[in-house]
């Protein structure tokens, strides 16, 4: 476990949450499933049944260091990694990872959202722990991939050659979001996993691979690697970071290399991306009501989800609807068009 790092992504604004998630507190720092605890402070508890706390990254933007900072206050100011504007993915863990293998370059690191829902925490910590021994051996770049139990139109998927029996198999092709046409025919080819945005690999096979297929982004991260975790790490950050191309891991590395192999995984795993999937993985009530910090009367009303902070509703004849009460602002939609609340917020914006 020594050489065993978590890097936990917890930059994003999780603006299909709003009026709940905002800029200000975004989605990672909510309890929006009603657990008493936020996304973060679940993450971080779940890698540290594998990873030392103190060898757990959290890998966000700089105005999101005090949250991080309350929430999690086991964490050194060390172990926050914060970047200075957005970049994407590919930036952020090109930062981690050199400055990680600066510290150790032994480093085997897993990086791993920091907003997803993980049932059967045993069987997830098993999994990894699988991926870990497999990168420690081999020069590969590793992901989990959730074998599908529908043809879900919402993620990418994965596809590996199903040649090997080996648990540890090679990946063949990465596809985005496919229609449901698409997504019926993956199920049935067998070869076929959820992407899940987990993935495993030594900090020096993830640097070589930025040196290979991002190299000018890799040349400039590394113009000056004596700063990594010194004093004088911000300043060289603030500079270098702005002038970093915006691309993600997945589009600038993991599509290019030769050497990407995936562990299909079977924990209960959801990317909770939008309110109706909060909404299809909490236990339902007799009238297929879900209720978040609420007291509900329901009068000829089933299906809906109703997230407030305390308050009783009513709801009579309303179906299938969303219905979320914040302090400053109160959202009433269908379940189906919960796609659009990203629109919604920014149509306030403007």
């Amino acid at each position: 476990m020594n050489n065993q790092y978590g890097i936990i992504m917890a930059g994003g604004i999780g603006s299909r949450f709003w009026p709940e998630s905002t800029a200000e507190m975004p989605k990672q720092f909510l309890d929006l499933l009603g657990t008493g605890k936020s996304f973060i402070q679940q993450t971080f508890e779940r890698l540290q049944k594998l990873i030392p706390a103190e060898q757990i990254y959290l890998l966000t933007n700089e105005r999101y260091r005090e949250l991080i900072k309350k929430q999690l206050p086991q964490v050194s100011d060390n172990q926050i990694i914060a970047e200075p504007v957005m970049r994407n993915t590919a930036p952020a863990i090109l930062y981690a990872a050199k400055k990680i293998h600066q510290h150790n370059p032994d480093a085997n690191l897993l990086v791993a959202p920091s907003d997803h829902y993980i049932a059967n925490e045993d069987q997830f910590i098993a999994n990894v722990q699988t991926a870990f021994d497999a990168t420690a051996k081999r020069d590969i770049l590793m992901t989990l991939g959730i074998v599908p139990h529908s043809p879900n139109t919402g993620y990418g998927y994965i596809q590996y050659d199903k040649e090997t029996n080996e648990p540890v198999k090679k990946v063949l092709k990465f596809t985005e979001k496919p229609d449901l046409q698409t997504a019926v025919k993956f199920l049935n080819e067998g070869n076929y996993l959820w992407n899940a945005g987990i993935f495993i690999w030594r900090a020096t096979s993830i640097l070589k691979a930025f040196q290979t297929y991002l190299p000018e982004m890799f040349a400039k991260m590394s113009s000056d690697d004596a700063v990594y975790n010194t004093a004088k790490e911000p300043e060289f950050i603030a500079e270098i970071f702005p002038q970093l191309q915006n691309i993600s891991i997945d589009y600038g590395i993991l599509e290019k290399a030769d050497n990407v192999y995936v562990l299909p995984a079977d924990f209960v795993w959801n990317d909770l991306g939008a309110w109706n999937a909060i909404y299809e993985q909490l236990s339902l009530t007799n009238n297929d009501n879900v209720l978040i910090n609420s007291k509900l009367i329901s009068d000829n009303s089933q299906g809906n989800l109703v997230k407030t902070n305390g308050k009783k509703v009513v709801l009579k004849d309303l179906n299938d609807y969303i219905v979320v009460d914040t302090e400053d602002t109160l959202m009433i939609i269908p379940r189906k068009d919960d796609q659009k609340v990203k629109e919604y917020a920014q149509r306030f914006k403007s």
